[in-house]
């Protein structure tokens, strides 16, 4: 592996086309495994927000951001609590990505992931790209920290805010004890990351079926979701006949949370759930399953 910052990428994860790989089965026969991402953030009112709802007076950011902090806030004080019914009610369980902080910002939120068995996941210790990060170490040990102490149990899972990574945070990762990440959006199959202490799993996340991109940044209409996310698992699930795929529905409670979004996220359930063949897993378990197929050994050996 090169020592050249930002050309160890290649090297820790090589190309392999998807139809040139050992076989994966899912139980039953399954084609396709599908995972919701729930991203929970806590954002400071002295900074500015990561982006708008509305556009600051004549260009000119002010801060505090009353209107677009507040639009991030209402997220966690009203739009999560849908999600915990629409998943709830249907026996689903999310991976839930939050920053280290949300802990104590907004234990209720937490406790009511916990307690609905979800699968916690670290997304930084605050919401801020990993190469603005003094010391990355500590960043992710603190996440790793609080996470446990409020759940009994530390994070195996990583989604770095804004999905970025340093050329070393993969190797931090893997030696702080995280099995598997989010950040690799380059697969429809769990993938081996190599790192300095050993393989890290890439779990397919998605920048596609994706809240932020779909209404924050292409600022599409409501059912895109809906629309988006059925066309990706009829596409996903004709292709698992031959070989698994893995989806991933990324969402966050100020925009999928929203009154006029949620009946579209519980219609996209509802779609995938009327068929068979089809598994609803958390990271975890999607990277037990891997880990069942692909032992470390037999990763290594075909190196």
């Amino acid at each position: 592996m090169s020592e050249t910052l930002g050309h160890t990428l290649r090297g820790r994860i090589p190309y392999q086309p998807i139809h040139r790989r050992p076989p994966l089965k899912l139980p039953g026969g399954a084609r396709v495994a599908v995972w919701t991402i729930v991203n929970v953030e806590s954002w400071q009112t002295e900074g500015a927000m990561p982006r708008a709802v509305l556009p600051p007076p004549m260009g000119q950011p002010l801060l505090p951001d009353v209107p677009n902090w507040a639009w991030h806030e209402y997220g966690n004080r009203v739009g999560f609590w849908r999600f915990i019914d629409a998943l709830g009610s249907r026996g689903l369980k999310a991976t839930f990505a939050l920053n280290g902080t949300c802990c104590e910002v907004y234990p209720e939120v937490c406790a009511a992931a916990r307690d609905a068995g979800w699968d916690f996941m670290g997304h930084g210790f605050v919401q801020r790209p990993m190469h603005r990060i003094e010391d990355q170490r500590a960043a992710i040990r603190s996440t790793v920290e609080a996470i446990k102490a409020f759940t009994g149990k530390p994070p195996r899972g990583w989604e770095s805010p804004g999905l970025t990574e340093t050329d070393e945070t993969i190797d931090i990762l893997a030696e702080e004890g995280i099995e598997y990440v989010a950040d690799w959006v380059l697969d429809d199959q769990p993938l081996p990351i190599r790192t300095r202490a050993g393989r890290v799993v890439s779990v397919p996340y998605t920048v596609e079926v994706n809240d932020v991109v779909i209404s924050a940044v292409q600022q599409q209409p409501s059912d895109e979701i809906l629309r988006r996310g059925r066309d990706q698992f009829d596409r996903l699930f004709q292709e698992g006949a031959t070989a698994p795929r893995v989806m991933a529905i990324a969402i966050h409670p100020y925009l999928t949370g929203v009154p006029h979004r949620i009946k579209y996220l519980e219609q996209l359930y509802d779609y995938i759930l009327g068929h068979g063949d089809v598994v609803m897993w958390t990271g975890a378990e999607i990277l037990d399953w891997y880990k069942s197929q692909v032992p470390e050994t037999q990763a290594a050996a075909a190196e």
